[in-house]
């Protein structure tokens, strides 16, 4: 049995979807589009990892500021 490739969808089903995403946008689109997609993907990747510095500084601040308090 072949396993689903992404999404329980198999090889042909996504053969479908990007022929029909071809059509629908025509081959000069998907460039401007697939870049677009990148970017996001790299403004959600950089957030993500901002936000772990930021919670890693504020950890170390409050563990900072409880051996203060306990002087």
């Amino acid at each position: 049995m072949i396993q689903p490739l992404v999404f329980g969808l198999g090889g042909w089903e996504i053969l479908i979807i990007a022929l029909v995403i071809l059509l629908i946008f025509g081959g000069a689109k998907i460039p401007e589009l697939m870049k677009g997609l990148g970017k996001g993907i790299r403004n959600f990747k950089e957030g993500i990892k901002e936000g772990d510095e930021e919670g890693k500084s504020g950890e170390n601040r409050q563990i900072t500021d409880k051996k203060n308090e306990d002087k």
